[in-house]
């Protein structure tokens, strides 16, 4: 029986499906309380910071359910700029 060859990229819908369940692997990641200075903690950052990248590889564009700044999460681009 022979291989059919895999498609070379997600179709639109297995994009959005890859989102989302990176969206609520994020989530499970930030609701940890644990100390900020423990091993466990760092290696949450640490699968955190490579989920990010892999959801701005596969889609080509930036997180859209998290937007950091130096303090915390960004305004939405939108509320930023003056009409």
């Amino acid at each position: 029986m022979a291989r059919s060859k895999g498609s070379q990229q997600l179709s639109q819908a297995e994009i959005e499906r890859f989102v989302a369940s990176a969206e609520a692997l994020h989530l499970s990641i930030i609701k940890q309380f644990i100390s900020p200075h423990c091993d466990h903690c760092r290696q949450t950052r640490v699968l955190h910071d490579v989920l990010l990248q892999a959801v701005r590889d596969v889609t080509g564009e930036e997180v859209t359910f998290i937007q950091w700044n130096g303090t915390g999460p960004a305004k939405p681009p939108h509320l930023d700029s003056k009409p």
